[in-house]
């Protein structure tokens, strides 16, 4: 409803991030079926059903951003079903990139490392201090650094940046 909402009011749709995410820190014996499926369902599944829905009402020059992982590109222990799904917006983002291109609207993916978020809240201590060991900068990234991510791949300032995965880590 809220993007049938703002393509009304704005005659169509300049952009669209989707950044919807879980993980359940599992080895691959204790995931269930079930844990699979939500999983794939809210990081993978209802992003493609967000493009799905939002593409009619895609203006030309329009960008579509989806937040995929750094865990997506490189696989990470205890995350297999989290690393399956992230990487799968990773196809599915150069997929719609070629599908959408020739109508001037761009698709690309940001895979952000370690984000300090409510997610990673649940996390203990002890990961936390090993992640950011091995962290360049020696701390977890903010939400905001994100977004500023988004803010460029949303602009004219990326008009011809297309089917990229943009690591924010």
């Amino acid at each position: 409803s809220a993007v049938q909402s703002a393509a009304d009011r704005y005659e169509g749709l300049d952009g669209l991030v989707g950044a919807a995410g879980i993980i359940k820190l599992k080895t691959i014996e204790a995931t269930t079926a079930e844990d699979l499926k939500q999983t794939i369902n809210v990081n993978l599944t209802a992003n493609f059903e967000l493009a799905q829905f939002a593409n009619p009402f895609l203006k030309s020059g329009a960008s579509l951003i989806f937040i995929s992982s750094q865990i997506g590109l490189v696989g990470h222990d205890n995350a297999a079903a989290y690393a399956a799904s992230k990487a799968g917006i990773i196809g599915f983002t150069k997929s719609v990139a070629l599908e959408l291109g020739s109508r001037n609207i761009r698709c690309n993916a940001i895979a952000p490392g370690f984000i300090e978020t409510e997610m990673t809240e649940e996390l203990n201590e002890a990961a936390i201090e090993e992640w950011t060991k091995s962290i360049p900068m020696k701390r977890g990234g903010q939400a905001t650094e994100v977004a500023d991510v988004c803010l460029f791949l949303g602009s004219d300032l990326s008009s011809y940046v297309t089917g990229q995965v943009i690591n924010v880590d």
